[in-house]
């Protein structure tokens, strides 16, 4: 048995703890063993609070082991004074002897520092354990030093003849536990998307109700900038953000604000670069298939998480779906639907060491 990275896998879980609740950080897990014992561990469970090394810390009754046991994280220590101290000063205060690290840090305040300072110290050090694994638990920290954006997630469910819906109509693919998921997915994400076509035929709520944790801020593209009061979207949790561009309609409603840009070929590159300046670093596209089509076009996606139902659509005004030429990653069974998860093969890869 490979110790190292089961003690990683398990950061990784305690990370994804964390899931929706630390932007613009990053998730982060920690443990600590003695003689191949997990006796500490912790995860960064909110903005502003401990990182997961001190609370995995905190979390030991007789600290006297520490100088004796070995810590496993899943993101290097930060090296800098932010919301809370660094805590690689903390790992070196312990006599922590050994630390096993999955990822070296992006930011640049941090990025190998901690790494070179516990070296300097005496600290043995062991980096780059699962970092493929270790990637999808920091995938829009990553992406936003990396690639100057938010890390993108088309999803969308079509029908076995691959149609997306009817124009001007309402149609369900997706079942209760696909959608379910879904709604998991909203509380891991920072931002949801959608056009005005879905806006006006499906007049969605875009938040999390089938899940525990938080609803994603919810971007409404409307070129002239009217929104119905009746819009579900404004009356749902979450904040809302309505894309209008610059001289559209001037409206106020509770909790909701207006970003303004001309409607041009920069549209999808001004957006994400406002997430990023908000620290919103994770966005899910749902719709529609024009809107889809136009960050594939740009490149501008990272991940498509594809449902196929069981049912065909022949209306004569069908939606064909986006067509996703990605490399297909996994592909799960869920009741009558089928996900499929695709990666984009020609988009910069996030680079982990």
């Amino acid at each position: 048995m490979d110790y190292n990275q089961l003690f990683i896998q398990r950061c990784f879980e305690l990370a994804n703890m964390a899931a929706g609740k630390v932007t613009p950080n990053p998730r982060v897990g920690a443990v600590i063993t003695y003689q191949n014992k997990i006796i500490g561990e912790g995860f960064h469970q909110y903005t502003g609070g401990p990182h997961a090394e001190i609370n995995a810390i905190n979390s030991l009754t007789d600290k006297s082991l520490l100088s004796k046991s070995k810590l496993y994280i899943s993101l290097e220590p930060c090296n800098s004074f932010g919301k809370t101290p660094p805590c690689v000063d903390s790992i070196l205060a312990h006599k922590i002897p050994e630390v096993f690290i999955s990822l070296i840090d992006p930011n640049p305040l941090t990025m190998g520092q901690s790494i070179a300072k516990l070296k300097t110290a005496g600290v043995k050090i062991k980096v780059n354990i699962l970092q493929k694994k270790g990637i999808k638990t920091a995938a829009g920290f990553f992406s936003t030093y990396q690639k100057g954006r938010p890390y993108v997630i088309l999803k969308f469910a079509q029908s076995l003849n691959k149609k997306i819906g009817v124009a001007d109509k309402q149609f369900w693919i997706s079942n209760a536990y696909t959608k379910r998921l879904t709604h998991k997915w909203r509380s891991e994400t920072t931002a949801i998307i959608i056009g005005s076509g879905t806006l006006a035929i499906d007049n969605p709520k875009l938040n999390n109700r089938l899940y525990f944790g938080k609803s994603p801020v919810k971007l409404l593209l409307k070129r002239h900038g009217y929104v119905a009061p009746n819009t579900a979207a404004l009356h749902s949790e979450g904040r809302t953000i309505i894309i209008c561009e610059p001289e559209a309609q001037t409206i106020s409603y509770p909790n909701t604000t207006q970003w303004r840009f001309p409607f041009d070929e920069n549209l999808l590159q001004k957006i994400l670069q406002n997430l990023k300046n908000e620290g919103l670093n994770s966005l899910i596209v749902e719709g529609g298939a024009r809107l889809m089509n136009s960050f594939i076009e740009q490149n501008l996606w990272d991940e498509a998480r594809v449902f196929t139902g069981n049912k065909m659509i022949n209306a004569a005004n069908s939606i064909s779906a986006p067509t996703i030429l990605g490399q297909l990653t996994d592909t799960f069974q869920i009741g009558d639907n089928r996900l499929e998860i695709y990666k984009n093969r020609t988009s910069d890869e996030l680079k982990y060491g």
